[in-house]
C-alpha cells in the first residue's frame, strides 16, 4: 500500500522536497491532453475540463493554447502547468505527442524528475511511445504508466501488461485494475488503497467505494455482474502472483513502473494516478553540470537552466518567455542571476508561473519549480542562470534536421521581419535555421513536415510574414567538428554545400547519404555529427 506523506509531516520538509515535476508522454491520440485536463480537474485547479474531441469553444482545451493546436486538437508545443494538491506542488509539462515535434519533447524531458507514459488500452505500445520511453531510460527517469481508454474495446489487461513489459524490458506493478473492459467496464480495483471504485449506473462516474482486505473479498459484490467481477478478480490475482510487488528503489532507478488502468475521459483512475505522483514520485533530483559538477537541490545558491523559449504566447504583446527549470536554492523576485554565455548578470524583475496560457507573477520559487522569465532575446535554450557561479548544465541536445526547405518571401520588402521571425523560431526550437554560404535564401530544417505547417502559420499570424517553401537538392545536414584549419579547408572546398547555423557553427549539407558517407571517408580528421550539445 502506498502511504502519502501526512500533511503534518510535509510541514517539516524543505520546500523543494514537496515539488513533483513531471512530463506526460505518449503516442498521438492516446489521450495525453485529456489526461492533462483531468489531472488539473482532480487537483481542483480547474472546475471544468475542456474536451479535445468536442466541438466549438469546448474543443479548446486548457493546455493547448496555440491556434493551430486548437484547430487540430493536438499538442505541438510543450505547455507548463503548476498546481497544488494536499500540500504538494505539481509542475506538469504536457509534451507534444506527435513525432514531428520530438525535439521539443526531448528538451522538455531534460527538465523533469518523472514521466507519465500514456498507453491506449486498445493499441498497446506504439512507435512514438517507445521512442520517448527510450529517451526517459537514457536519462534514468522514473515512469508511471497510465493505461487509458479501458472503457472502450481493449486488449486483455494481462496481455497488455505482458506486451509493455516485454517490449520495453521493464518490470511492471499494477496499482489499479479494471473491472471489465469496453462496454463491460464497471469500475476499478484500487490495489494500493484496498478499495473498489464503482459506478452507481452504467457509464457513470466512479462514486461508490467498497473496501476490501484481499481482492477475493469482492466476489459476490452487489451491483456488478458476476461474470465481469469474477473475471476481473481472477485476472488480478494471477497478475499479482507473477508480477513483482511495488519497490520504491527499483521505481526511482527506472527499472519498475507502477501501472494505473483507467479512462481519462471518464475521470476513472486519474485521482489515483495523482495520488501516486504525490506519494512516490521523486522530489527534485541532483543535476549534472560540466566539469563533473553535481548540483544538489538543497544547495543555498540558486541555479537553473533554460529548456524552452516561447515567443508570442500573448497575441496582444510581442512577448518572449524563457522557461527555466530551477535546480537549487531559493529564487526570489528581483534577484540578479549570472548568464555565462552573455558573461553578465541579469535582474529577474517579473518572473511568472504558468497555467497553460494564463500566468501569475512569482515572488519565490525553489528547486523543481518551472518559472518563466520574460526577456527580449537575452535568454535562449541551453542557457544556465546561477547565483554567483559560472556553471553549465548538460543534456540539452540539438538534432540534425531530416527535412530541408528553402524559405522564399512573398513580399521582398519584409526581409528584415523574416530574419527576426526565423531567429525567434530557431530560439524556440521550432526549426533549425541554416544560412547557406553561397545562397542568400535561408534554409529551414525540421524533423517532420507538420513543423513546416506550424512555421508558415505562425510567421503569417504572429509576424505578418507570408512565406512559401522550395525544395532543395539537400537531403540531410551534419555539423562539422574538428581542428579549425581542417574545418576551414573543408568549407573552402565545399562552399556550395555548406551553411552556418544560428550560432555560426559550420554545417555540411549533403545531397545524398552516399555523398555524406564519402565525405566521412575522405575527411577522417573531421566529425560529421547528427546530435550536439546545445550551445
Amino acid at each position: 500500500m502506498l502511504d502519502q506523506t501526512p500533511n503534518a509531516a510535509l510541514a517539516d520538509l524543505p520546500d523543494f522536497a514537496r515539488r513533483r515535476t513531471f512530463a506526460i508522454i505518449s503516442h498521438p491520440d492516446a489521450g495525453k491532453t485529456t489526461l492533462t485536463e483531468k489531472l488539473l480537474l482532480a487537483s481542483g485547479a480547474i472546475r471544468m475540463a475542456g474536451h479535445v474531441k468536442a466541438r466549438g469553444e469546448r474543443r479548446r482545451t486548457r493546455s493547448d493554447w496555440m491556434e493551430i493546436e486548437q484547430q487540430r486538437g493536438i499538442s505541438v508545443t510543450s505547455s507548463v502547468m503548476t498546481f497544488e494538491r494536499d500540500g504538494i506542488v505539481f509542475n506538469l509539462l504536457d509534451t507534444p505527442g506527435h513525432s514531428d515535434f520530438s525535439e521539443d519533447t526531448y528538451r522538455t524531458l531534460s527538465a523533469v524528475d518523472a514521466a507519465v507514459m500514456v498507453i491506449d488500452a486498445a493499441k498497446g505500445i506504439e512507435s512514438q511511445t517507445r521512442k520517448l520511453f527510450e529517451v526517459c531510460r537514457l536519462r534514468d527517469i522514473p515512469i508511471f504508466t497510465f493505461v487509458n481508454k479501458v472503457d472502450r474495446e481493449s486488449l486483455d489487461p494481462i496481455a497488455l501488461m505482458d506486451e509493455v513489459s516485454s517490449t520495453l524490458a521493464l518490470d511492471l506493478t499494477p496499482l489499479t485494475w479494471p473491472i471489465g473492459m469496453g462496454v463491460d467496464f464497471r469500475g476499478l480495483i484500487d490495489i494500493a488503497n484496498k478499495r473498489a471504485l464503482l459506478a452507481t449506473e452504467r457509464g457513470g462516474p466512479l462514486v461508490r467505494e467498497v473496501p476490501f482486505e484481499t481482492p477475493e473479498d469482492l466476489i459476490g459484490l452487489d451491483g456488478v455482474e458476476e461474470r465481469i467481477l469474477n473475471e476481473a478478480v481472477e485476472s488480478l490475482t494471477l497478475a499479482l502472483g507473477v508480477l513483482p510487488p511495488f519497490d520504491l528503489a527499483a521505481f526511482r532507478e527506472g527499472h519498475l513502473s507502477p501501472v494505473y488502468f483507467g479512462s481519462a475521459l471518464k475521470e476513472a483512475g486519474v485521482a489515483e494516478l495523482l495520488f501516486g505522483l504525490g506519494s512516490v514520485g521523486p522530489s527534485p533530483l541532483p543535476r549534472s553540470a560540466a566539469g563533473d559538477r553535481t548540483v544538489e537541490p538543497a544547495e543555498d545558491l540558486v541555479s537553473g537552466f533554460v529548456f524552452k523559449v516561447q515567443a508570442n504566447m500573448d497575441p496582444n504583446h510581442r512577448d518572449r518567455v524563457a522557461f527555466v527549470r530551477l535546480c537549487s536554492g531559493r529564487f526570489k523576485r528581483g534577484m540578479k542571476l549570472f548568464n555565462p554565455r552573455e558573461k553578465r548578470n541579469m535582474a529577474i524583475a517579473n518572473p511568472i508561473f504558468f497555467f497553460a496560457q494564463e500566468r501569475e507573477t512569482v515572488d519565490e520559487a525553489v528547486a523543481g519549480d518551472i518559472i518563466g522569465i520574460p526577456n527580449h532575446g537575452m535568454l535562449r535554450v541551453g542557457d544556465t542562470l546561477s547565483e554567483g557561479e559560472s556553471i553549465k548544465f548538460e543534456g540539452l541536445p540539438d538534432f540534425a534536421p531530416e527535412i530541408l526547405r528553402r524559405v522564399l518571401l512573398s513580399d521582398p520588402m519584409k526581409a528584415k521581419q523574416l530574419q527576426k521571425a526565423l531567429q525567434d523560431m530557431a530560439e524556440e526550437g521550432v526549426v533549425q535555421v541554416l544560412k547557406p554560404v553561397s545562397d542568400p535564401a535561408p534554409i529551414v530544417g525540421v524533423v517532420g513536415t507538420l513543423q513546416l505547417d506550424v512555421l508558415a502559420a505562425r510567421l503569417e499570424k504572429e509576424y505578418g510574414v507570408p512565406i512559401r517553401y522550395e525544395t532543395t537538392s539537400f537531403v540531410t545536414a551534419r555539423w562539422i567538428v574538428g581542428e579549425r584549419t581542417e574545418v576551414e579547408r573543408f568549407l573552402e572546398l565545399n562552399r556550395s554545400s555548406t551553411a552556418r547555423d544560428r550560432d555560426e557553427a559550420p554545417v555540411y549539407l549533403a545531397r545524398s547519404q552516399w555523398v555524406l558517407d564519402r565525405a566521412i571517408e575522405e575527411w577522417p580528421k573531421l566529425k560529421f555529427v547528427a546530435v550536439k550539445e546545445r550551445a
